[in-house]
C-alpha cells in the first residue's frame, strides 16, 4: 500500500475513474467521458490499486472487468459521492434558496409544457436565482447529470432513463402525461370520441426516433396494444410530426404536455380503454437533495406537475 501503517485514503479522482469505468464498461468509453486517454485512465486505476491494496481490474478477452474488490470498493464509492452531494448542499443552505445558479437539463415536451410555469414563478419569487435549461434525454442527460454539467433532470421512465431504484439520484414523481391518438381530419375513425388502438395497426404511424422517449413511449404502447406499427416517419419535434398527420402521412400518439398543436385539419381523440401515459420524473445527484435551491425548484415543479396534471387536453 503506498499509505503509512494505520492510516487510509483514497484518491477521489481516482475514485472517480473506478466509478466510470462500472458505468462505461470499457477503457475506451470511461475515457471518453472522461476527457482521458485510455492509458491515463489505466494509469489511475493502477495507482488507485496500489493505494488500496488489493487487485481492482483484470484482463476479460480484450478488455478488462472489475474484480470482486472493486465491487466491494464501489459500494462504499456510492456511499462516498452521496456525502461529499450532502456536504456541497449544508454550505449552499446558508443561502437559503435565495441565491444561486444551477442548470436543469428536460426533454422537449417538459421544456414547453413545464418550465415556463416554473420558470416565470421563479423570476418573480426567487429573483437572484440563475437557472440556466438545456435540452438533454437519457442516457445523456444523465452522463450529463453525473458529470456535474447539469444539477437537476426532468425525464420520462423508459428503457434509456435510469431504474427506480438507482442509488445514484433522488427521484421525484412529477406527473402522468397521457397519451392521445392524434388523426387526420379525414381518418376513417375520425368521428369517434375514443379511438381503438388496435384499428390503428394497420395505418402508417409518425414517430419519434427509437432513442428518443417518445419514439421509445409510442412503441411500448402499440406493443401493450397486441400490434408492431408500420412506422413511416419518424421525426422528434411535435409541430413537424402534428404536420405530417395532418397532411394523412400517418397517425401519431401526442402527449398531453404538448397540445393543443393548433392545426384545423388535426384531430385529437383519447385512446380507448386504460389511457396510456409516460411517467415524468425529476432527479438529483443523491444526497443534493437538502440543496435549498434546488429543494425550491423540485417544489415548483412538482407543483407544475399537478397543475398540468392527466386532464389538460388540446381541443379537438
Amino acid at each position: 500500500m503506498e499509505q503509512a501503517s494505520g492510516t487510509f485514503s483514497i484518491d477521489l479522482r481516482r475514485l472517480g475513474a473506478l466509478r466510470e469505468l462500472d458505468r462505461r464498461g470499457t477503457l475506451a468509453r470511461t475515457a471518453a467521458a472522461m476527457h482521458l486517454t485510455p492509458s491515463a485512465v489505466s494509469q489511475q486505476l493502477a495507482a488507485l490499486s496500489r493505494e488500496l491494496g488489493v487487485p481492482l481490474i483484470e484482463r476479460s478477452g480484450r478488455g478488462v472487468r472489475l474484480t470482486g474488490q472493486a465491487r466491494v470498493v464501489l459500494q462504499h464509492a456510492d456511499v462516498i459521492a452521496a456525502q461529499l452531494e450532502r456536504a456541497r448542499a449544508d454550505l449552499a443552505a446558508w443561502e437559503l434558496g435565495r441565491r444561486g445558479a444551477l442548470t436543469i437539463g428536460a426533454f422537449s415536451s417538459a421544456i414547453s409544457g413545464l418550465l415556463p410555469a416554473v420558470l416565470a414563478d421563479l423570476a418573480e419569487t426567487r429573483p437572484e436565482l440563475d437557472i440556466a435549461v438545456v435540452e438533454a434525454e437519457p442516457p445523456d442527460l444523465f452522463t450529463r447529470l453525473d458529470a456535474g454539467d447539469i444539477d437537476l433532470a426532468v425525464a420520462v421512465d423508459f428503457a434509456a432513463a435510469p431504474p427506480f431504484t438507482d442509488r445514484r439520484y433522488s427521484r421525484t414523481d412529477l406527473l402522468v402525461d397521457r397519451l392521445d391518438v392524434a388523426l387526420p381530419a379525414t381518418h376513417r375513425l375520425a368521428h369517434l370520441d375514443r379511438i381503438p388502438l388496435r384499428e390503428l395497426a394497420a395505418d402508417p404511424w409518425v414517430v419519434g426516433d427509437g432513442g428518443s422517449c417518445c419514439g421509445a413511449v409510442t412503441r411500448s404502447v402499440c406493443a401493450a396494444g397486441g400490434f408492431t406499427p408500420e412506422i413511416r416517419h419518424a421525426v422528434n419535434d411535435w409541430q413537424s410530426l402534428a404536420a405530417l398527420v395532418e397532411a394523412g402521412a400517418g397517425v401519431a400518439l401526442v402527449p398531453r404536455l404538448v397540445q393543443p398543436l393548433h392545426r384545423p385539419g388535426l384531430v385529437i381523440r383519447e385512446p380507448e380503454g386504460q389511457p396510456p401515459g409516460r411517467h415524468v420524473f425529476a432527479a438529483v445527484r443523491a444526497g443534493a437533495e437538502a440543496d435549498p435551491v434546488l429543494s425550491v425548484v423540485r417544489e415548483r415543479l412538482a407543483a407544475a406537475g399537478a397543475a398540468a396534471g392527466p386532464a389538460r387536453r388540446g381541443p379537438g
